[in-house]
């Protein structure tokens, strides 16, 4: 593993984002979401990405997710994340586009991220040839009920975007139901496969079990996009809502603010 701080980081990172939602005057800082894909975050951008490779978020809901993670890079400093959420802050609930080397995309609007990621992923193709960038895009499997995302794909698919990384947080659940009960598992890796990408599965709360995966994709000389579904849970890290539709809905103050400062402090 390439990442020896990663362990520490999943506990710093959280209580962090738990931090930084308790400050928001509202019950809509998508905790659930960012706790889903935090790890996901961590393993990508500081173990696996290289210089001119871009990430995309293409669940921009999870934005306080990357945020801390971009603030351990030291590309948001800390002066500037204490504005999350407040008064003519740039750093939102959903991503901005005001940070184009880190956030160029602004996204929340489900549905588009994978969209500008095989775009851009296309344009490193016609202009770096065999020494392309990888870009890497961050979905959810809620937002592969939108038809952009299988255009996308398909797209994708078509050109041979080998240097393109999907990433599914696979958490089960989207915003008001489990994935399963709304439109079945658009999220599966036999549909995948069917729309022509590699497909390797992990635990997305595992860094080991994310690293040996990417190491499997990397192994794959095809020509295909590559497809990493990461299964996860919604809420990891605070007891009271893992696993829970109302994770992401939920404010975090109070005792329940304390609560999960405990929970977290036990992983």
């Amino acid at each position: 593993m390439n990442n020896p701080k990663g362990e520490a980081l999943r506990k710093q990172l959280r209580l962090k984002i738990v931090e930084f939602a308790s400050k928001t005057p509202t019950a809509h800082p998508h905790i659930g979401s960012c706790m889903s894909c935090i790890d996901i975050l961590i393993q990508t951008l500081l173990s696996e990405m290289k210089a001119k490779d871009k990430f995309i978020l293409s669940k921009g809901h999870a934005s306080l997710a990357l945020y801390v993670v971009l603030n351990y890079l030291k590309r948001i400093s800390t002066k500037e994340l204490q504005t999350y959420f407040q008064e003519g802050t740039q750093f939102g609930i959903h991503t901005p586009s005001t940070l184009p080397k880190d956030i160029p995309l602004a996204t929340g609007s489900l549905g588009h991220g994978l969209s500008f990621a095989s775009g851009l992923a296309k344009g490193f193709k016609l202009r770096f040839k065999k020494s392309a960038p990888r870009v890497f895009c961050l979905i959810s499997d809620g937002e592969c009920n939108e038809g952009s995302v299988w255009e996308a794909a398909l797209f994708a698919s078509h050109h041979q975007l080998d240097n393109l990384i999907v990433l599914i947080d696979k958490n089960g659940f989207q915003a008001f139901g489990k994935t399963s009960e709304v439109l079945g598992d658009a999220a599966s890796a036999s549909k995948w496969k069917s729309f022509g990408f590699n497909v390797v599965s992990c635990d997305g709360h595992d860094l080991k079990e994310i690293e040996k995966a990417f190491r499997t994709l990397r192994r794959m000389k095809n020509k295909k996009p590559n497809f990493l579904i990461c299964n996860t849970t919604r809420g990891k890290g605070i007891k009271a809502i893992e696993d829970k539709v109302e994770s992401n809905y939920t404010a975090i103050v109070g005792e329940f603010y304390k609560k999960a400062l405990k929970d977290i402090e036990k992983l």
